[in-house]
């Protein structure tokens, strides 16, 4: 039976795509992310048991050599997360897609899709299609949250079942996505600019906006001559840094001011992005 590690499934969200969505958070990442505002997503717990000992309510124990984790006393107080090595949550349930769709039943009224993100969600690519087609199924729009280093053309089938993606475009000069990702290319990301335009499955576009370590200006020119006249139809979030949730060299570093912002922004339009936001 296909899985996939769930770290949490939020019922309604109005932030991840279009409408009223139910978001699922996939645990693990293929990149490592200097400004990661989630980094408790990036790595899945290597059950060593160090957060075992000081969970405050008891509701993580060791069981046959694994961490057991048990939602109905556990207080959120993120002390294992804390004290993590990794800063891997335990707190994942090992889902099937027909287990993470009982979850999503129960707010088909209220819902226009569902948008599965992480972590890095294209990491279980059998597991999405897998979901995409339940929900279908039930008249639900699909979108996946991503960080682009998957080749999608490798997966037709899943595009298919896909409404379309929101992808983070953390660099453009390679050298400067290197030094942000901890080592990871972004040639893939490029290659799926041109994919995913091309198909109209490029729901949305991210930058997350931080002077001195992301090259936000070429990057917001380098999409703009990639998609080319696409650009005008596709939403644009210029995202301000913040350092909240961070671990690491930048969990100290202050947030852009708004001149600057106002000056990507202005730049944007410029290159034709008609749907350009600051976030």
């Amino acid at each position: 039976m296909t899985r996939a590690p769930v770290n949490k499934i939020i019922p309604l969200s109005l932030v991840d795509g279009p409408g009223n969505r139910t978001s699922i958070f996939l645990q693990g990442c293929n990149v490592s992310c200097a400004y990661c505002h989630n980094p408790e997503t990036q790595a899945v717990c290597n059950h060593c048991g160090i957060c075992v000992s000081g969970c405050p309510s008891g509701a993580l124990t060791i069981f046959n050599s694994r961490v057991k984790w048990d939602p109905e006393i556990c207080r959120l107080c993120d002390q294992c997360i804390k004290v993590c090595p990794t800063f891997a949550s335990p707190r994942v349930r090992n889902l099937s897609p027909e287990e993470v769709f009982q979850e999503i039943e129960k707010n088909i009224p209220f819902i226009r899709g569902i948008t599965v993100s992480g972590g890095e969600c294209t990491l279980y690519p059998n597991f999405l299609k897998e979901l995409f087609a339940l929900a279908n199924e039930n008249g639900l729009t699909c979108l996946i949250d991503s960080n682009g280093t998957t080749d999608f053309s490798r997966f037709p089938e899943l595009m298919q079942l896909c409404n379309g993606v929101m992808l983070d475009v953390k660099a453009w000069d390679e050298q400067i996505y290197k030094k942000l990702t901890a080592g990871a290319t972004n040639s893939i990301v490029k290659k799926n600019l041109h994919y995913l335009a091309d198909c109209n499955k490029l729901e949305e576009l991210r930058i997350v906006c931080l002077p001195g370590e992301v090259d936000a200006e070429v990057v917001i020119s380098g999409i703009a001559q990639t998609i080319g006249e696409k650009a005008c139809s596709v939403r644009l979030k210029l995202i301000k840094f913040r350092h909240y949730g961070v671990k690491g060299r930048l969990q100290n570093t202050p947030s852009p001011d708004d001149a600057y912002m106002q000056k990507l922004l202005q730049l944007a339009v410029g290159f034709g992005f008609e749907k350009a936001v600051i976030v």
